[in-house]
């Protein structure tokens, strides 16, 4: 009996760490991206012309203004680990893989990333903007982005073309508060209402990599990743200094050759400047 009573209780314990191995077992967990937009170290406060409350920026160039509507657009995410793998995260799916994030909503400033293979994670690359291999109204292949993006408060569809805005920016500048809107997405060319005659013209989709100041950890935790979004950069960019005026304020006047400029300030320009107005706040796992 004493020998039996013996082999049950090393039994027990056997199984015992067995349970307790599995149970520190790292697995799939969720990862939020939290984006903060700033003018310099400020969130932005949006506001109608004459707001008091409404944070107001000024440029390089000496120019005041302030933001009544700010929203753009998040894709082809991609999570690389320590070692260099890279993660893509429904890189080919809008529905799963982007997002509008819109200041006037607080919901959409959290994009939460489900089902991230456990892992370290050193960097994060993410579009701004849509791909040229994804850039069309498709309502039937990504519905739910397709409604998202073009709901009456978000507007992030061109009425002329065939593809999605990736930055829309109302507001106003100068002490006449003069209309500020400022519109970015990719171009196309060709005859207008003949589709079949589009090509593609100016393309405004901009890669980000970041490199995460702290290694984001997934597996027992669910890390969550604080982006900083300067949009003091618009004017006052690593690349380019703008001052408004009658030629570049509004989409309707600004040609596309002026529109890149504000593209390079906010996403980079694809060679020497990778971060354009983002930056990495804080990890916290």
């Amino acid at each position: 009996m004493k020998n039996l009573l013996n082999y049950l209780g090393l039994t027990l314990g056997f199984l015992a760490l067995i349970s307790c191995s599995k149970s520190d077992v790292p697995v799939a967990n969720s990862l939020t991206l939290h984006f903060n937009n700033t003018f310099k170290d400020e969130t932005i406060v949006l506001g109608a012309a004459s707001a008091t409350e409404a944070t107001v920026n000024t440029s390089a160039k000496g120019q005041q203004h302030h933001f009544s509507e700010l929203r753009y657009v998040i894709s082809n995410i991609r999570l690389v680990k320590a070692d260099g793998v890279e993660f893509p995260y429904h890189v080919a799916d809008l529905d799963r893989g982007a997002a509008v994030i819109d200041q006037s909503k607080q919901a959409t400033l959290d994009f939460v990333l489900r089902d991230i293979p456990a892992g370290e994670y050193k960097q994060i690359k993410f579009g701004l903007g849509v791909s040229q291999a994804l850039n069309t109204l498709d309502q039937v292949r990504f519905p739910s982005f397709y409604g998202i993006a073009g709901a009456n408060d978000t507007q992030m569809h061109w009425e002329w073309g065939t593809g999605y805005r990736f930055t829309k920016i109302e507001g106003f500048y100068g002490a006449d508060n003069k209309t500020l809107s400022i519109h970015t997405g990719s171009t196309v060319e060709g005859t207008k209402d003949d589709p079949a005659s589009y090509v593609q013209g100016v393309d405004a989709y901009r890669d980000v990599i970041l490199d995460l100041s702290t290694h984001a950890i997934v597996g027992q935790s669910a890390p969550r990743i604080s982006i900083k979004a300067d949009f003091d950069k618009l004017l006052s960019g690593k690349i380019n200094t703008i001052t408004l005026g009658d030629g570049n304020a509004t989409p309707s006047v600004h040609t596309a050759a002026n529109m890149v400029l504000y593209v390079d300030n906010l996403g980079g320009n694809g060679t020497n400047d990778l971060t354009g107005m983002f930056s990495v706040s804080a990890v916290t796992n």
